[in-house]
């Protein structure tokens, strides 16, 4: 439903639902996200069989650093929290304050693939190339799929701000700006497992 009306912009209070369009964009999405949980399902499952499989190389013991890890943690979920932070304003049609917000999210996104891209030239530094042992092949393909996701968010997030940059918020781009928030708290969510499953039980 469309919620009430801004009198003086004349946008609904909830813009990303407001059309018929949007509400296309929202199943699809959907959609979409199931598709990419069964992938990371896939992935999650291939590297829980293959984690003891280190042949010669590197343990997981020996590699993962959790205080690094718990930077890009923290990196992520802050970054998770600037694009709610942004939505709001985009509910209220503070543009300004919404691109603030979204720009400080990619930043954020940012900071977290150039520590991801540290901790894999390191890894390989102590021996643990991808063809390594059958651990280091699961490692990067899973890792490495999340961070691939969170560089295609920042692209998505980042193309849509400058397409946009002038024209506020209509009707037209309140979905596609709330898809792309989504899909920023689905990645945060796949790192929290990621977290867990790879460097918290790596290094017990």
């Amino acid at each position: 439903m469309a919620g009430h009306v801004d009198t003086s912009k004349g946008l609904p209070s909830h813009p990303e639902r407001a059309t018929l369009e949007g509400k296309n964009k929202f199943l699809g999405f959907w959609f979409f996200l199931g598709g990419e949980t069964i992938l990371f399902a896939t992935f999650f499952g291939t590297y829980l069989g293959l984690r003891n499989g280190v042949a010669d190389g590197p343990t997981s013991q020996d590699l993962f650093h959790l205080p690094l890890v718990f930077i890009m943690t923290m990196l992520l979920l802050t970054s998770s929290l600037t694009s709610v932070l942004a939505m709001f304003a985009m509910k209220k049609n503070k543009f300004g304050t919404f691109k603030i917000w979204m720009w400080i999210t990619v930043l954020l996104g940012l900071a977290f693939l150039g520590f991801e891209i540290y901790e894999f030239y390191e890894y390989v530094h102590y021996g643990l190339g991808f063809t390594t042992s059958a651990f280091g092949s699961s490692f990067y393909s899973l890792v490495g799929l999340h961070g691939a996701h969170v560089a295609f968010g920042l692209c998505w997030i980042t193309v849509l701000l400058i397409r946009y940059n002038k024209t506020g918020i209509t009707l037209t781009n309140a979905p596609k700006f709330y898809l792309a928030s989504l899909y920023w708290h689905f990645i945060d969510v796949v790192w929290v497992f990621i977290f867990t499953v790879v460097y918290l039980m790596g290094v017990v």
